[in-house]
């Protein structure tokens, strides 16, 4: 078993997720369509690409689109004809389609498939070309699955294009939906999945009902005993010995068992190791990696996308209360529903919808795992995201209940 830190798994890479994959496999075979969920970094790529070869072993077409970089309907269109390729009927009939828009197609790679068939789409005649692949992709003797993989980004994408009136978001959706629910039994199977949550994003714009006809099936952590399991392999594969006790110690030290994590506490391990030029993991190495390097320059590029997420994804108020709430909980152990409250007083000047837009925060680092409800208010759901956090923003942090008595003395 291969470390495997940033980049999706499959085959005997892919660990700890066979009662997902049964369960959602046969969601797919039903015909199903799919919302696949979860928090960043619960694997739900790799989770969505095993499965895809795993049915292609089976006879099925698997068609991977990935449209984070798409900043249109026609880009996502022309990504499709892309993965379509290869499939010389449904690519012959998108030719034949487009030949008044299209020069010579023939005896062209993939990816120059794309460019041509990008450049003869316009914000007109795209949802004719893309209803027309879809359609023939359900036309096939053998089944297809398409996976839309980081929809929400370009979703978010068309909405900040847009100045934030949501009417391309409205118009794709509406033409997705529409488009999979008139093709009757010759349909393929659409999964959708992304690093941020498509219902809050929806669900925020008033359009709930443009995913109604998606499945949900939503992808959690590795239990402490997966999470152990995975540690043990890594290890016996790169020929690490552990010191008893020392996988339920990172575990521990996780406090939740987001793949990702576990395998980069591992990568971090095996590096401290080599350094030390020893074979052996011991909690004393747990300890010292988990301070200096999870916590510290080397565990930047890991965690610092969860901030960075927020940024591409919020407005600015919404990014600077999403900051509040997440640096709040993390100095002081929890948001309660008091530092809740300061912050809408706090910035009520800036915005007068300011509680609504509080509580549309909230639900995305809900739905997105920063944040987890107990019963005294919000807390981290991860030990590491919060112990990292805390780490990256507490100095200076004044806390929102002070901040706000400083404000009420300066109006006075």
């Amino acid at each position: 078993m291969k470390s495997a830190t940033g980049r999706w798994v499959s085959g005997e890479d892919f660990f700890g997720r066979e009662a997902e994959l049964e369960v959602l496999g046969e969601h797919v075979r039903a015909g199903n369509h799919i919302l696949l969920t979860g928090q960043r970094r619960m694997g739900k790529t790799s989770i969505a690409r095993e499965l895809g070869r795993r049915l292609g072993e089976e006879g099925w077409i698997f068609l991977f689109v990935n449209t984070e970089m798409a900043s249109s309907g026609e880009d996502v269109t022309a990504q499709l004809a892309e993965e379509v390729h290869p499939i010389q009927p449904v690519a012959s009939r998108l030719m034949a389609s487009m030949r008044q828009v299209l020069d010579n197609v023939d005896e062209v790679s993939a990816a120059q498939f794309r460019l041509k068939v990008r450049a003869g789409l316009t914000a007109g005649n795209w949802r004719r070309y893309g209803e027309g692949l879809l359609r023939d992709c359900g036309r096939q003797e053998r089944r297809v699955l398409i996976v839309l993989d980081e929809l929400p980004i370009f979703l978010a994408r068309l909405l900040r294009d847009d100045d934030g009136d949501g009417r391309r978001v409205d118009e794709f959706l509406s033409w997705l939906r529409a488009t999979f629910q008139t093709m009757g039994d010759q349909t393929a199977v659409l999964m959708v999945s992304g690093s941020i949550g498509l219902a809050p994003l929806v669900g925020r714009l008033g359009m709930s009902d443009r995913i109604n006809y998606l499945h949900p099936f939503r992808v959690g952590p590795w239990s402490a005993d997966a999470s152990v399991a995975c540690l043990e392999r890594l290890a016996e594969s790169h020929g690490l010995a552990l010191d008893e006790d020392v996988a339920a110690t990172v575990h521990g030290k996780l406090g939740l068992g987001i793949p990702q994590h576990v395998q980069s506490f591992f990568a971090h391990l095996r590096d401290d190791a080599k350094m030390q030029a020893v074979d052996r993991l011991t909690l004393d190495a747990v300890e010292r990696v988990y301070r200096s390097s999870l916590l510290g320059p080397w565990g930047q590029g890991d965690l610092k996308h969860y901030e960075s997420r927020l940024h591409d994804n919020m407005d600015e108020l919404e990014y600077r209360i999403a900051m509040d709430m997440l640096t709040e909980a993390a100095t002081q152990g929890t948001l309660t529903s008091g530092a809740r409250r300061c912050l809408e007083m706090l910035y009520e000047a800036l915005d007068e919808s300011v509680e609504a837009r509080t509580g549309q925060v909230l639900e995305v680092l809900e739905h997105d795992g920063y944040l987890e409800a107990t019963e005294h208010g919000h807390r981290f759901a991860s030990k590491l995201l919060g112990d990292w956090w805390r780490a990256r923003f507490e100095h200076g942090y004044v806390r929102v209940e002070d901040r706000l008595r400083q404000q009420e003395k300066v109006r006075r």
